[in-house]
Parts: structure tokens; C-alpha cells; sequence
């Protein structure tokens, strides 16, 4: 379609953009635009049982089945190793090149006040490549672009410096299913490490099925969550009485650092609401 968006989501590890942006993406996929995930490192020590390059493949073998699953136009995985991501010119060129490439409309990445390291310098990296992308002699043998797209971050419940305060909350109660279907993608991590860690691995039960039932339980209450705190930006977009059915959302804040949208802007830029 000529009118086709093209939407890049950061995230530090290769399962973070699922997490933040699977609903969303589904819906712009279900639209006809083109979504491309990028996990920032390998994910090699997300495990309490395997690591290195043994853990790093089963990652990525795992995110090309989210690729699949959503209908991604990629789900690219860096290969820098997990827990020692760090802001350097090394890595913000790989990142500069990656949004030159892609051509985004939007670009979706989580903020830089976050208890992960890698989740920090993540949006660090980001937001250091905002302006450099329209920069010419800058990663020079890349074509540089000529505006700097849209940036927005993800939602989080932390507190400080600020609270997350999105501009945008989207529906993703249609698709919310095909959201738990990509997580279910990432075995190693909502059946193995991500239970190990927060000490209730045992709670885990076996099959497939038993699996992705526990796996809605577990996580629809955090998408629910998201919905129940941003009520009145779902009122904003959708008008109160839709509003008010939203039981499942995702929510952004426009970083100051990409170019600013307008109303008519974000409602390009997010096709999923009702005229005004």
C-alpha cells in the first residue's frame, strides 16, 4: 500500500518488544504496514541453566517464530551480549544505520529510567541516534534521512525521575490472543527463566496447552493494568463510552528528542481510532 507505515521497535533483550508493542503490532500488520522488531543484545544470559552461544541461538530461533506468528517484516537480533549493553559510538552507529535503513514512521523504544541496565542504554542509544540520523557525515556510507521520524517510549509503572504519562493508549483487546501467542514463542523465557527468577518456577505445569492457558493468566492482568491507568488517554482517542470497554491496552509517550507530531499526526501514525 503507498500509504504503508513503517514502525521500528527497540528493545534491549529478544523478547522486550513483544512485551511492549505485540498488540500494536499485530494491529498494524492486520492494516497492511510494516513492522520491524529489534532486540539490542542476544539475550545469552537470560537463563539460570544454559548460556553463551547455546542460549543465544535458541533466542533467536524463538523471535523468528514471533517474526512469523505476528507477521513482522524482521525481527533483527544484535549480537551484543546481554547485561553488557553500554551507550558507546560503536553501538549507536549500528543503531543509526538500522533506523536509516528501515525508513520509520514511528519508532518505539522503552524510557531511559528503567531498573535493567540494558533497557537504560537501550533508549540511550535511541535517543542518541534521534537527531544523528539526519546527519549526513555520520555513518556517511548510509543514506541519511530527512526528517527525524516520530519516537515514542513504551509503558512501565516506574516512578522516578517522572511517571510514564502516555499521549497515546490503544485497544489491543482484538488481538491480545495473538500478543500471548508471540510470548508463548519465547519458551526459554516465560516458561523457564523469567518463572526461575521470580521464584515460582514449580507453578509451571507441563503441555502446551496447560502452558499457554497459565501463560494468559499470568500476563493478561499487566495488559489489563495498562488500560485501567491510562482510562482517560483510551477517552481521549476513542471517546469515553468505547473508552470505558478497553480491557486490554499499550500506551506511549512521544520522546521530545524525535520530531513532534501533531493530533492529525499521531492519528496517522496510530491508524486504530475512530474519527474525530
Amino acid at each position: 500500500m503507498s500509504d504503508s507505515l513503517h514502525v521500528l521497535v527497540f528493545g534491549a533483550h529478544p523478547d522486550d518488544c513483544d512485551f511492549s508493542a505485540g498488540g500494536v503490532a499485530t494491529l498494524y500488520g492486520q492494516a497492511g504496514h510494516r513492522v520491524k522488531f529489534v532486540s539490542m543484545t542476544n539475550g545469552d544470559a537470560g537463563h539460570h541453566e544454559i548460556g553463551g552461544i547455546e542460549l543465544a541461538r535458541r533466542r533467536h530461533a524463538e523471535t523468528q517464530a514471533v517474526a512469523r506468528a505476528l507477521g513482522l517484516a524482521e525481527y533483527q537480533v544484535l549480537d551484543n551480549h546481554d547485561g553488557e549493553l553500554e551507550p558507546t559510538l560503536a553501538n549507536r552507529r549500528q543503531v543509526i544505520r538500522i533506523i536509516r535503513e528501515f525508513q520509520p514512521d514511528l519508532i518505539l523504544v522503552p524510557r531511559p529510567n528503567d531498573y535493567h541496565p540494558d533497557h537504560r542504554y537501550t533508549s540511550v542509544l535511541v535517543q542518541d541516534a534521534a537527531y544523528m540520523v539526519t546527519v549526513p557525515n555520520i555513518v556517511a556510507l548510509t543514506d541519511h534521512l530527512a526528517r527525524n521520524p516520530v519516537i515514542a517510549y513504551v509503558a512501565d509503572r516506574f516512578r522516578h525521575p517522572y511517571p510514564f504519562t502516555p499521549d497515546v493508549a490503544v485497544d489491543v483487546g482484538p488481538v491480545v490472543e495473538r500478543k500471548l501467542d508471540a510470548l508463548h514463542c519465547h519458551t526459554s523465557q516465560v516458561y523457564e527463566w523469567l518463572p526461575y527468577n521470580a521464584g515460582h518456577l514449580a507453578e509451571v505445569p507441563d503441555g502446551e496447552a496447560a502452558r499457554r492457558a497459565w501463560l494468559g493468566q499470568r500476563y493478561l492482568a499487566r495488559f489489563e493494568r495498562i488500560a485501567a491507568d491510562h482510562r482517560s488517554v483510551l477517552a481521549r482517542w476513542y471517546g469515553p463510552a468505547r473508552a470505558e470497554a478497553v480491557r486490554y491496552a499499550e500506551a506511549f509517550e512521544i520522546c521530545e528528542y524525535g520530531s513532534q507530531p501533531s493530533p492529525d499526526e499521531l492519528r496517522r501514525l496510530f491508524p486504530f481510532f475512530p474519527a474525530p
